[in-house]
């Protein structure tokens, strides 16, 4: 019997290992797994042109490095050229990123970091590495890596209880569409996540599916932090591309509105206490009949002080599940 035991303890945790690995291997890629979105996406600036999907032209994610991790890590970048199979063409390829890494006081503390427009000192903190990619067949869908960085080279934040990281992917010139992905690593050739370690920003720009079958629903995941009272999503240029739903622990599908062509609209939203220290799931499904393709869009969210929130790839407590309230009603 106690082998028997043992045979069964040993089954079961190879099945967590099998169930568990490959959610944890892709944890800190950016998208994460959670969220079911192809790319990123950041445009060139030439003529000023939102209506393909990006109001700014840039885009800054934030790395948070867990406190006592000391070792090298690297930032990684898939597809980080303009050019090729993944990227969106705009007549000829002519456009050019800079992707730009920063560390150090105020990086994420600063005001204009915390922002969603590419304004004032969003490039605070202190130059780690930079690079500017045009069309290069040599890294088209491949990795790119910068580093090694040190994680005291980061900006502390106690609240996070890490050191803080951003990048930033400006589009310097041209019209064509980047379409790429990052992954946080311990390593330079493959991803290797670091334990503990999320990524966040304040305004997502993202490609959806070209695919509107129910397996493509895309989320991301506004966390909804103390003394929140309501918050105000704005979305832009979503085509009226098919169904916003917000799912909560006590949000079962609250339906919001969606932006068209080259529009941004908005709508607020009172937060329950339950919700609180906890993430929301924004679900979006793709219209269905004839299909809306290459469809970009702009996601932010803010509360009601005007302060923007963030969106982990990661979602802060979890994928959130409606939890339904089951009320005893005593028999007469």
């Amino acid at each position: 019997m106690k082998t028997m035991r043992v045979t069964r303890n040993i089954l079961s945790l190879i099945l967590t290992l099998i169930t568990v690995t490959p959610s944890l291997v892709q944890a800190q890629e950016v998208p994460g797994p959670d969220e079911n979105i192809p790319f990123l996406i950041t445009f060139g600036p030439a003529g000023g042109v939102t209506s393909w999907g990006d109001d700014d032209f840039s885009q800054t994610f934030f790395f948070t490095i867990p406190k006592d991790f000391k070792d090298p890590f690297y930032i990684r970048i898939y597809d980080a050229d303009i050019g090729g199979k993944t990227d969106e063409l705009n007549n000829f390829w002519n456009t050019r990123m800079v992707y730009s890494v920063y560390g150090g006081k105020g990086c994420y503390t600063h005001t204009d970091a915390k922002g969603i427009s590419p304004s004032g000192n969003y490039k605070s903190g202190t130059l780690l590495a930079t690079r500017a990619f045009g069309m290069d067949s040599k890294l088209d869908e491949r990795w790119f890596t910068f580093g090694p960085f040190n994680p005291a080279d980061g900006e502390y934040y106690p609240k996070f209880s890490s050191n803080v990281f951003k990048i930033i992917c400006d589009g310097v010139s041209g019209d064509d569409g980047n379409l790429y992905r990052y992954a946080l690593s311990r390593r330079p050739d493959a991803n290797v996540p670091i334990e503990g370690a999320n990524a966040f920003t304040y305004e997502y720009t993202f490609r959806m599916w070209n695919n509107n079958d129910t397996s493509f629903v895309s989320h991301i995941y506004p966390y909804i932090d103390s003394g929140c009272v309501y918050i105000k999503q704005r979305n832009f240029d979503w085509d009226n591309d098919g169904n916003f739903i917000v799912v909560s622990v006590e949000r079962k599908g609250q339906v919001l509105p969606l932006s068209g062509e080259d529009h941004w609209v908005e709508d607020r939203m009172p937060i329950l206490d339950a919700e609180i220290g906890k993430s929301l799931d924004f679900r979006f499904y793709k219209r269905k009949g004839d299909l809306v393709k290459n469809n970009n869009v702009v996601m932010t969210v803010e509360n009601q002080y005007g302060e923007n929130l963030q969106f982990f790839s990661a979602p802060i407590g979890g994928v959130p599940v409606y939890k339904p309230r089951i009320k005893v009603i005593p028999k007469k």
